[in-house]
């Protein structure tokens, strides 16, 4: 019996974490990923998380995004969102 009252209160919460995992996993790289690897990326250097947390995507000029936004537009690499925690060599500080 115990077995059995354990396995009855821990599926819904394994049933939760699977979702929340599934909701997470869906927001950590959205479809229109800008591709690292691709040449523009490559030629501008960009990462997905940079080493010099003071230069990121997010605190960049070109970002266009809310500062807390995980992704976002960049008028560098048209139609593809970058990572908040990139960096290319074409950052400028935000003003």
């Amino acid at each position: 019996m115990q077995t059995r009252r354990k396995f009855i209160q821990i599926v819904p919460v394994a049933g939760a974490a699977l979702l929340a995992g599934r909701e997470v996993l869906a927001q950590a790289r959205p479809a229109d990923a800008l591709d690292p690897k691709s040449p523009q990326a490559t030629g501008l250097k960009y990462v997905e998380k940079t080493a010099n947390p003071a230069q990121k995507c997010t605190n960049c000029q070109l970002y266009q995004a809310k500062a807390t936004d995980p992704w976002g537009g960049c008028p560098l690499f048209a139609g593809k969102k970058v990572a908040g925690e990139g960096w290319c060599s074409a950052w400028v500080k935000k003003a």
